[in-house]
């Protein structure tokens, strides 16, 4: 019974084309540091997940966000886990991301046909800092209060534009409710919409053109 559903799937979704191209391809040998980019996708995963669960406690409002912290921390069931896997989670992302990179730099992976590849890398690299500087306000507390101001205030010596960047962030000239709703948004909604859309299309590509092997001496 369970192979005729298999088959009859099978004939109209294509899943045993998909999972050939996907899963079964061939690939060229490599070592350990080849696995950095999936390592960094299952974090990403993680993070996702574990930030869904964060959000159905979390109150994104200066007098409620660090009390809804500490109600994760100490009365919610499994919260303090999940709450430490998000935390040291997001810590270990960029570290991977920024390994994964210095692996394809090194490696010449950023080179013909991979240039699009390498790029949607980079953009990815960019879009992990940006998740970990506006989750970094959420708790708001001390520390994180006034890194933000520390950090928002640097965007000042922008040429030109430098004033408008630190007003779009901050929603005016100081720390407030709404520059804590505008991290947030971006936090759950802006940019992992960006990184899920660019993931997949760095994901197609390098299905599509392959990962490159370890480079010879001569090479």
């Amino acid at each position: 019974m369970a192979a005729k559903w298999i088959s009859w799937l099978d004939e109209r979704l294509g899943l045993t084309t998909i999972y050939r191209t996907i899963l079964d391809r061939k690939v060229p040998k490599v070592n350990w540091f080849f696995t950095l980019g999936s390592a960094t996708l299952f974090l990403g995963v993680l993070q996702g997940l574990t930030g869904i669960f964060l959000t159905v406690y979390y109150v994104p409002h200066p007098e409620q966000a660090y009390d809804s912290i500490n109600y994760i921390m100490t009365e919610v069931s499994f919260g303090w886990l999940i709450r430490g896997i998000h935390h040291w989670g997001a810590s270990l992302l960029v570290i991977t991301v920024f390994l994964h990179m210095l692996r394809t730099f090194f490696y010449g992976a950023y080179k013909y046909p991979r240039e699009i590849t390498w790029v949607t890398g980079v953009f990815l690299l960019l879009l992990t800092l940006g998740m970990g500087f506006t989750g970094y306000l959420l708790p708001w507390n001390q520390r994180a209060f006034w890194a933000t101001t520390v950090a928002t205030s640097i965007t000042e010596t922008v040429p030109f534009i430098g004033p408008f960047i630190n007003t779009a962030l901050r929603g005016g000239t100081e720390l407030s409710t709404l520059t804590l709703v505008r991290f947030f948004s971006a936090h759950i909604w802006i940019l992992p919409a960006l990184v899920v859309a660019i993931v997949g299309i760095h994901l197609y590509l390098v299905v599509r053109i392959g990962i490159s092997h370890v480079p010879a001496k001569d090479e």
